[in-house]
């Protein structure tokens, strides 16, 4: 039987981290589940891609670093508000699964309680590999390349997705 494990991001954007997570995971399952989570949203300044877009990222960063295609499956699912049927809503989303692989709290607690064994992910370099990070970086003009894979930058690159997190940060007030 295939063990398959969960894994829930909004990859905004995808990064080292994310991948060392995976690499990490995949050494306990046969298949893993990537929820792109908060599905819906795009074009805000904590969520500026879509979910095509992070699609493409987390697909191109796979390829780059050799991971076999077929044991990942990649299924978005948008934030539904409501805490007792978010874990259904994943269900219904995704292919059956075992375990769940998280480090945040309020998932970890719904898919406890939910009857799944939960289990936490070993942080790579949390201080630098955090999309909010990545993402600061970005409007500043810092070194961020650096942080995700580069299948990843320039994908970024390609889209102007600087300009539209930075576009994103401008007000209309004076």
């Amino acid at each position: 039987m295939v063990k398959r494990g969960l894994f829930v991001g909004r990859f905004q954007p995808f990064h080292l981290g994310h991948l060392h997570a995976i690499k990490e995971i995949l050494n306990e399952v046969d298949e893993l589940i990537l929820v792109i989570g908060s599905a819906q949203y795009s074009h805000r300044q904590d969520n500026p891609f879509t979910t095509g877009e992070r699609l493409v990222m987390i697909r191109r960063a796979l390829e780059e670093a050799n991971i076999d295609e077929k044991r990942i499956w990649i299924v978005p699912v948008p934030d539904v508000h409501i805490h007792m049927v978010w874990v259904s809503t994943v269900e219904g989303y995704s292919p059956k699964f075992e375990v769940v692989y998280s480090n945040e709290p309020l998932t970890r607690r719904l898919f406890i309680e939910a009857g799944y064994e939960v289990k936490s992910i070993p942080f790579f370099k949390r201080e630098i590999y955090s999309a909010t990070e990545i993402r600061d970086r970005m409007i500043n003009d810092g070194a961020w390349e650096e942080l995700v894979p580069k299948s990843v930058a320039k994908f970024i690159k390609e889209i102007g997705g600087v300009e539209r997190l930075k576009d994103l940060m401008k007000s209309d007030k004076i």
